[in-house]
């Protein structure tokens, strides 16, 4: 990092920054109420998450071994980085230079990467324990870098709140997502869950063709939207703990993600009949309360709003 000119630098805030406004809308949104120095170190987050998952996941017409090696060099490169050496990454400077400023652990990023390496390999689960396993380094260690930028008076009280978090969007996105991971040859459903509800990943493959979910699937989907709610649940108390001025974004960010489990259940728990989206108007809704909300105001845990599904069993 040493003799990195300021405009390299800033350049590469600013990569991070387009990518995480490309790919990150929900989240880029509630960034937005951050004091402005601390917008570009989340912005850096987000870049390097992003960038590691566009190898693994947007380079489809390669074979896995190459994905690997591609991210295998990436990581070479941010190792190099952390000790020191000369950094030409056209992200990476701005990943660096967070870790730096905010002193992040940097077991949590090579935690990261070695979960995004498992995406490479692994496509399936066979238990929730095993899932938590992956998720551990794809989601909890996300909460545990953002925390330092966010601030608290009292982190150690606010890591596990921010490690939940992580978890609790993490299993939002995968329940989002099921269609698009299966395009990928991957479900993140646990398949001791799959079996529970008597579905097989070729009945979500086929659910995911004629775009309309089974009752089974929609039963399954019912209870991991509940799982990932206990995160939320678990996850709550860790907003008003963290500094006043991070309260509006994470507490934005907190019920948009949750808002996408609404959506869910507004749909009847059927995530193939269109990707659920919390509607543009309601996010910006979302913002301005946040903005208004007394600081020290505990948040409201994600609701089931009726769908299909539960008016069926009224």
């Amino acid at each position: 990092m040493a003799g990195l000119a300021a405009a390299d630098l800033a350049a590469a805030y600013e990569r991070c920054r387009e990518l995480h406004k490309q790919h990150g809308r929900t989240y880029y949104l509630a960034t937005r109420l951050l004091p402005r120095w601390k917008r570009r170190h989340v912005h850096a987050l987000y870049g390097f998450t992003r960038y590691a998952d566009e190898i693994v996941d947007r380079t489809d017409d390669l074979p896995p071994a190459e994905r690997a090696a591609q991210l295998r060099l990436w990581s070479e490169r941010f190792v190099a980085g952390l000790r020191g050496g000369p950094v030409t990454d056209p992200l990476l400077p701005a990943v660096l230079h967070t870790i730096a400023t905010f002193d992040l652990d940097p077991e949590d990023f090579a935690s990261f990467l070695r979960s995004m390496a498992m995406d490479l390999t692994v496509t399936s689960y066979p238990s929730y324990d095993d899932l938590l396993d992956y998720m551990e380094g794809s989601a909890a260690v996300i909460g545990t870098m953002m925390l330092p930028i966010l601030g608290s008076p009292d982190p150690i009280a606010a890591r596990e709140p921010a490690r939940q978090l992580g978890l609790a969007f993490q299993l939002t996105n995968f329940i989002r997502d099921v269609a698009e991971d299966l395009d990928r040859g991957r479900t993140y459903l646990p398949d001791e869950d799959l079996a529970t509800f008597g579905v097989s990943r070729d009945d979500l493959v086929q659910a995911a063709a004629r775009g309309r979910a089974s009752a089974a699937i929609r039963e399954l989907i019912e209870y991991e939207v509940t799982r990932a709610q206990a995160h939320y649940a678990a996850a709550a108390p860790g907003i008003v703990l963290l500094n006043p001025a991070s309260q509006a974004c994470m507490r934005t960010a907190y019920a948009l993600y949750g808002g996408i489990l609404d959506e869910v259940a507004a749909a009847g728990y059927d995530v193939f009949v269109r990707r659920a989206v919390v509607p543009r108007r309601r996010r910006a809704t979302v913002a301005v309360r946040a903005l208004l909300t007394r600081t020290g105001t505990p948040v409201a845990l994600p609701g089931v709003r009726k769908g299909p599904l539960l008016s069926e069993s009224v």
